[in-house]
Formats: structure tokens, sequence, C-alpha cells
């Protein structure tokens, strides 16, 4: 899957990137990313994550998170994602100790024309104290470059920093450290304009890290991540005053599913409709300290509560049917006859395949463009060692047969092309069913 862009484990250090990267969830395929913070400016998402790399003797503490920079990411679409490169260093700023390698959680936000992005890390000058500082790095445009200031802000000790600006002009910065804290900034937005205090009504037990704060309906929601078991799962509460204090409201986000200790969100509308941001352990799914961002949709009910986001392949966005359709990062698939790995466990970077083993099992992708009826014909990458049939359908798996796929006897992967007829223009649905006994595996679905 992309692998002329998906470099995962064995990947050098990266300079400055300009490309799009295409992708469902995960969204990022060329680097490790986590803990996103999503803004929307001037009708684009600007994507702030933080960046694991694989730890090793003399860089970082191996088997544990290890972050040296922070890329911007932006799209308009929520699928294509151009990487601006570096914009923050730990070698780079003034009062960072570079040898921690703890560039952990950013954020970043927008007021009177400059955009303040704010990091966590621990400081050179040990007489400032143990632990994590904040600081800021302030530019003129969302994707840099940025200025880092030469030395933290004295009174916010603590990680993941999350401003919020409410709608009658205040700024306020909340970041955690046992508890969450939260206080006023001035409007220069590099210095606090009240004394911290503890967020209230939150969670006493467990750990609680990673806040982000939204307002809608004037609600504040303050959404988090948190330990009540073993893992986290993300957690939200609501409040009248962004101060707090805040009413746990309920579970945003189960634990995840494929055991990531961490998890962080955040929270955006764009274009009418509401996405989370979080992360999981995709890329490297037995060593979760090297994690990579994903979105789904998020939706309301009527009295203001979050309806629990299930986290999923698809992700968000619409695939032209032109592009390489990774049927892998389906939308449903049947109840049974349906498994997705990697291509080759030892060599991650060829990706994700589906392996349909049952008569009548399917995936079912969402969301698909197929324009004004000007396909003709469709490529499919599939491997059978005893051959296969496929049906092509759209909308659902009882839907309209577009094309018939056999599949040759082959250990290797091969790419067949069949005609294709009584295609639906517009946005479809695509759904791959099986229309044998025979296993097989399917890399991606393009059409022509």
């Amino acid at each position: 899957m992309h692998p002329s862009k998906f470099v995962v484990f064995l990947f050098a250090a990266l300079g400055f990137i300009s490309v799009d990267i295409q992708a469902q969830n995960p969204i990022i395929l060329d680097q490790f990313t986590a803990d996103p913070a999503a803004r929307v400016f001037d009708g684009k998402v600007y994507l702030y994550p933080s960046h694991d790399i694989l730890a090793v003797e003399g860089k970082g503490r191996p088997g544990w998170f290890c972050m040296e920079d922070y890329h911007v990411f932006s799209s308009e679409n929520l699928c294509d994602w151009t990487d601006h490169g570096v914009i923050v260093s730990q070698d780079k700023v003034p009062w960072v100790n570079a040898n921690f390698y703890a560039l952990w959680a950013p954020d970043c936000i927008r007021r009177n024309g400059k955009y303040y992005f704010y990091f966590p890390a621990p400081p050179a000058d040990t007489t400032l104290g143990r632990g994590f500082f904040i600081g800021v790095a302030v530019s003129d445009k969302p994707d840099g470059p940025f200025i880092p200031q030469p030395g933290p802000m004295l009174k916010a000790r603590g990680i993941d920093p999350n401003p919020f600006i409410d709608k009658d002009g205040q700024a306020y910065l909340y970041w955690a450290a046992r508890n969450f804290y939260v206080a006023k900034l001035k409007e220069n937005m590099l210095e606090l304009a009240s004394e911290p205090q503890v967020v209230q009504g939150l969670p006493e037990k467990g750990l609680k890290e990673g806040p982000f704060v939204f307002e809608r309906n004037g609600l504040y929601y303050l959404t988090f991540p948190h330990v009540e078991n073993k893992i986290e799962r993300l957690e939200y509460a609501i409040s009248r005053n962004p101060m707090g204090p805040f009413q746990v409201a309920g579970v945003l986000m189960d634990e995840s599913p494929d055991s990531c200790w961490t998890n962080q969100p955040s929270i955006i509308e764009y274009q009418q409709q509401w996405y989370l941001f979080y992360h999981s352990n995709d890329l490297s799914p037995r060593f979760d300290k090297n994690r990579s961002v994903r979105i789904d949709s998020l939706f309301f009910n009527d009295d203001g509560t979050i309806k629990k986001v299930v986290p999923s392949l698809r992700g968000v966005g619409i695939t032209d049917a032109s592009q390489k359709i990774q049927i892998d990062r389906y939308s449903r698939t049947s109840p049974s006859g349906v498994t997705v790995a990697f291509q080759d466990t030892l060599c991650k970077s060829n990706g994700w395949k589906v392996t349909l083993y049952a008569k009548h099992s399917w995936v079912q992708y969402n969301a698909v463009d197929f324009g004004e009826r000007r396909y003709t014909t469709v490529s499919v990458r599939a491997a059978a060692e005893f051959g296969a049939k496929l049906l092509l359908r759209q909308q659902n798996a009882e839907g309209l047969i577009i094309a018939k796929v056999t599949v040759p006897k082959a250990m290797e992967w091969k790419t067949v092309t069949t005609s294709i007829s009584g295609l639906q223009p517009g946005i479809q649905n695509l759904v791959m069913v099986h229309n044998d006994e025979n296993p097989v595996a399917v890399d991606w679905i393009k059409f022509e």
C-alpha cells in the first residue's frame, strides 16, 4: 500500500517534505505521528502532531517515547495531507534540554494575524526545576517558520498545552500535571494573565492528560485521555464556564482494541461536520510508542452530549475512483469471512491486505466519487493460490453488480483488469463480494 510513500520502521531522519500523502486511517504513512492538534485556518485544516521516532542507544531511551521535532501538515479534503516539514526542533530551542528527546504533545492557535505554537519540554537550566515546562514559538503563517521564545512560560509547568480563545476574546491555556490546570493568557499570548488553578470536577483517580477544550452552543467541552483500567480511553466533561467547574459527561472513545496504551483527542468543525482526531499504533502494532494519527466523524445528541466514536480504518473524506482505493481500509465488513493484516510481516512498508475466505463474505468502502460515468475498466491487485472470483457492487452487498473479476491461480500478487458496466455516477459506496470458496487477498482497486 503506497510503497513509495510508506516508510515505517527503518526510515532515516527526514528534512523538508512538501508532497501530498494519500491515506484513509492512519492519515500519515511516511512517519509516525501522535497527539494530533487539529485547527482550521482560512478554510484549511492544519495538523500539529507530535513526531515519534524510534529511540536507539545515544538517542532517547530505547523502549520509550522519543521525539526530537515537530512537523505541520495541511489538507483541504481530509484525505490528501501536505507535510510542510519541521517547524520546531529541540536543538534549535535555546531553553530545551536536547538530551531528553521529549517534545511531547503540542497545539497551535491564531490571534491578531500571528500563530502561537505551544509545546512542552524539559529545560536545560536545572535551576528552573525538574519536569516539563511549556514554551511558545511564533509565526506569521500557520506552516511556519516558527521562532521559539528564548525561555519557557515559568508559571506553566506540565505537558500537553491546549490554548483556547473564547467568543469574548479572552484566551486561556490548559495543561496537564497530574491534575489539569487552566489560566488566562495575556493579549500577547506569551504570558499568563492569572494564576494557574486546578480544573475542578474531573476524575480524581487514574492518569489524566492531553486536555483539549472547544465550545459549542454555549457549552464548553473538555476532552481528555483517562486511564481507568490499564490503557487510556477518551472521555469528556462539560461546563458553562471555560474555567469550570466541569462535570464528567461520558466516554468519547473506548480503550484501544489494539492495546495502544495512549490516545489523545482534538475536535474541530470543518465544512459543517465535526471530526475527532486521535491516534493508534497502526504502523507499529507491536510497539505502541510509535503511533499514527487517525480521523473519524463525530456527532452530537440533541441534549449536547457526544455520541461515542467507534474507531475505523476507513476514516473520512471522499476517495476519487481513479486513485488506488485501499479496500483494506473498509467502512464495513460481513460478520465473518474477512481478515486484515500486513502484506508481509517482515516488510510492513508494503502495507495492508484484506483477505476474504468464505463465499459471500464482503467488504464495503464508502464514499467513492465515480464522477460522470467516464470509467470503462477496473483493475484489482489480488493474490489467490487456487484462483478466485469477486463481484464489485455499488451501494451495498446486494447492490448493482458493476464488474465480475476472475483472479488467476498464483501465489504472488497479480493485477487483473476487467470491463465494467452499469456504473452509477457520483458518490457511491463500493462493495467487494467474494463469489467462491477459495481464499483471496486484495490490496487495492482502481477505476480507469
